[in-house]
């Protein structure tokens, strides 16, 4: 009886419509992949910001991630390597100059003033405040987060990209933008296939390159 009225009729159309497009943009823009993992963006164990270091420092990405020019993994660097600067920048400049005020005023000596994360980074390293050995503790690693994985079944080599002239953002995105890092790409392998084909048709940084779409170049 309720469809012989023709407004309950489109009514009951439009609703029908409506709840399809909203699950079909709902599963268009959610739907992923297996092994899709886009977006991933976990917390670290150290909020290491690569916005400060590489965007207002302009610190190289090769200076720290140093293995991506001579092996496959780029690698995370060793808690020795935050050292080259660390032993001698402890804090943000703005605490530490407050601090030097405040001695001033006070009439003594400025006290060394330690980050609550660069803290995590010597505490690893059983260094005291005075970044002396702590023989009441013990070296232990920072367990990173690995953000970027590729699938068993893929071979992938960061030398050929990185000696090519591929530039570390054009897989990675704008890393000196972001607080934290979070996967860009899809790593799909459509993806990767396209950017080898757009490589071939139109270089890398004006300059022929040869980017192989062989299925044996990844997986063998």
């Amino acid at each position: 009886m309720l469809l012989k009225s023709p407004i309950t009729t489109v009514f009951l159309v439009v609703g029908l419509l409506l709840s399809i497009l909203i699950f079909y943009n709902s599963y268009s823009v959610n739907y992923r992949i297996p092994g899709n993992n886009e977006g991933y963006e976990p917390v670290q164990p150290i909020a290491y910001s690569h916005r400060l270091h590489a965007g207002e420092l302009g610190i190289p990405c090769l200076s720290c991630h140093f293995g991506a020019e001579k092996s496959r993994n780029a690698g995370v660097p060793s808690a020795s390597v935050c050292m080259n600067c660390h032993k001698f920048v402890t804090a943000l400049f703005a605490n530490v100059r407050a601090e030097d005020e405040l001695a001033e005023k006070e009439k003594r000596k400025p006290q060394r003033i330690i980050s609550s994360e660069l803290k995590k980074i010597y505490s690893s390293l059983a260094l005291n405040d005075e970044l002396l050995p702590n023989p009441s503790l013990k070296q232990t690693p920072i367990e990173w987060k690995k953000v970027y994985n590729v699938p068993d079944f893929v071979y992938f080599d960061h030398r050929p990209h990185v000696n090519a002239g591929v530039q570390c953002q054009t897989c990675h995105g704008a890393v000196e933008t972001m607080e934290r890092i979070r996967q860009v790409g899809n790593l799909s392998m459509g993806w990767c296939v396209n950017c080898h084909r757009d490589v071939n048709k139109n270089g890398v940084n004006n300059k022929k390159v040869y980017a192989s779409t062989d299925c044996t170049t990844c997986h063998y």
